[in-house]
């Protein structure tokens, strides 16, 4: 049994793990990267084929967004998730394909004028679908067997709808270990969800540390916050730009504003609207309404006994067709306009920055994360000028952050998670934090904890059962754009050789088979063989 560390070491995004144990091949998420690479990532060790199943911890592109990849390159195992992450997929996968044909269209549009060679999409929406169809659904709290010797469980994490810590036991040649995926840790006091839970006890533990250096500080009140600032802003005449997260925190944004208009917090505004422009955004929203009565916490359920939808109120509105999305900055009111992609590298959020970063009166209110590299990063880290489309935009609007506002635990709530194991695991592994954060982290749980911790790069293998590294690697680092919505652009050779690891794996799946189907699968190999033979 043994673990080797893929993706999201010493960076944040583009999550993988891969785990060995009887005779299975397993996969903790398959993630996306987003923003600027700085170190290399190893391959999955194996074709996607020889993949039996992947444990999902939620449903954010940089833990799921590879699923489709993985099927298109061979992949026909099981994927284990919560119900409400499955559902979330349905949208986000699928979403993230209309991108990558997209960008592969515009790039073979641009490519053949320059003569170059066609690219392939990074997948399809056919890829897509396919994923889906491998999705298990799995309640939280309840033990499932999914091969002889490995049994997992799902414990709300806190940090999205449907988002998990996984346990996973594993019991071969008569050795016991037990390894928890923490994947995102949430952090504590969001609205709609439930706090992150606690794990009692592990041998192993593959941890997060996305704010490992850095403190959310005092909880702001951000009800008070939020009104001050669009009051602020549509006193000035101006929008109130919000880039979002399609899936988490539009629906948080949405909730703070429905209470900020239920007690009229914005004077002078009382109508204002508000648009919520992304069909990703309008879709997530509406899997939020489904799953309110299983999945959210106890403040939003007493709003939903007394009637009230806790992320709905006049005044909403929605944009799904393009129309529907150049109509809003012809609008002259001043108003509220979210949008994707949180960190203004993709999506119809280009274009709100575009009609509202050099108007003053305007405000760009940052609410999550902003990966280096990404445009949210650079405007939020003060440039003066920016490049949308092609056309630099001078900076004049007023950029805020709402502070505090994360669905990550800081580093004091990640501390209280660790520091929850009454079982001291054997050794805890650090990941999916920058370079500085992870490795500040992993010195503080080893300083303060006396844990046995370290923080891998990519392709560090360990031994489960003997508890000792079997390939220790150095970083490798890299300065290329890889972003969430891109990635690198597939050639048609790529698929032939995936097709051909597929098959290759195929044949293994079929030894100790009948002699006359086998036979018959070699004459069929070999025909087709013959017709393409050079």
């Amino acid at each position: 049994m043994k673990l080797i560390f893929l993706g999201a070491t010493h960076e944040v995004t583009g999550s993988c793990t891969y785990l060995e144990a009887c005779g299975k091949k397993i996969l903790i998420d398959c993630g996306m990267e987003q923003g600027i690479d700085m170190f290399e990532n190893e391959p999955i060790p194996v074709s996607a084929a020889d993949i039996d199943m992947v444990l999902l911890t939620h449903a954010h592109i940089d833990h799921s967004g590879k699923l489709p990849l993985l099927f298109k390159n061979g992949f026909r195992g099981q994927i284990f998730s919560t119900c409400a992450t499955e559902r979330l997929c349905q949208i986000m996968l699928r979403d993230s394909a209309h991108i990558q044909m997209f960008e592969a269209e515009w790039r073979n549009r641009k490519g053949k004028r320059a003569g170059k060679a066609e690219v392939e999409p990074l997948y399809t929406i056919e890829d897509a679908e396919g994923a889906l169809r491998c999705f298990v659904d799995c309640d939280y709290e309840q033990e499932q067997i999914i091969a002889e010797g490995i049994k997992i469980r799902f414990v709300d994490a806190g940090h999205l709808l449907g988002s998990a810590f996984i346990e996973v036991w594993i019991t071969e040649d008569g050795i016991d270990k037990k390894i928890v995926f923490s994947g995102d840790i949430g952090n504590d006091n969001q609205p709609i969800i439930c706090n992150p839970g606690y794990i009692r006890d592990a041998d192993y533990v593959v941890m997060e540390s996305t704010y490992g250096n850095r403190s959310h500080g005092p909880k702001p009140d951000y009800i008070k916050d939020l009104a001050s600032i669009i009051q602020r802003t549509f006193d000035r005449g101006g929008n109130v730009v919000i880039p979002a997260f399609a899936v988490g925190r539009t629906q948080e944004i949405l909730y703070f504003i429905r209470q900020i208009k239920d007690e009229k917090l914005v004077h002078g505004h009382d109508n204002f609207e508000v648009y919520v422009d992304s069909p990703l955004a309008v879709e997530a929203t509406r899997i939020f309404m489904e799953r309110m009565h299983d999945d959210f916490d106890e403040e939003a359920a007493e709003l939903i006994s007394r009637g009230i939808n806790p992320i709905s109120f006049a005044g909403l509105k929605t944009s799904v067709t393009s129309d529907d999305s150049k109509a809003i900055n012809f609008n002259e009111s001043p108003k509220v306009i979210i949008s994707a992609s949180g960190m203004c590298d993709a999506g119809r959020i280009k274009h709100h920055l575009k009609h509202n970063l050099w108007r003053a009166e305007s405000t760009i209110l940052f609410v999550g994360y902003q990966s280096v590299g990404t445009p949210g990063r650079t405007i939020a880290d003060g440039a003066k000028k920016i490049k949308i489309f092609g056309e630099e935009i001078e900076i004049k609007a007023e950029i805020r952050t709402l502070a505090g506002i994360s669905g990550h635990a800081d580093r004091e709530g990640l501390f209280r998670w660790i520091s929850a194991f009454e079982k001291a695991p054997q050794k805890v592994f650090v990941i999916h934090g920058e370079d500085e954060s992870c490795t500040a982290f992993t010195e503080k749980i080893k300083n303060e904890l006396k844990l046995d911790a370290a923080a891998p790069y990519s392709g560090t293998e360990f031994d489960l059962a003997s508890g000792t590294f079997i390939k220790e690697t150095e970083p490798v680092r890299i300065q290329k754009k890889g972003t969430a919505v891109s990635g690198r652009q597939s050639t048609v050779f790529d698929r032939l050789l995936a097709a051909g690891q597929r098959l290759l794996a195929v044949i293994r799946h079929n030894e100790g088979g009948a002699n006359k189907d086998l036979a018959k699968f070699a004459d069929q190999i070999n025909a087709l063989c013959d017709k393409w033979e050079r």
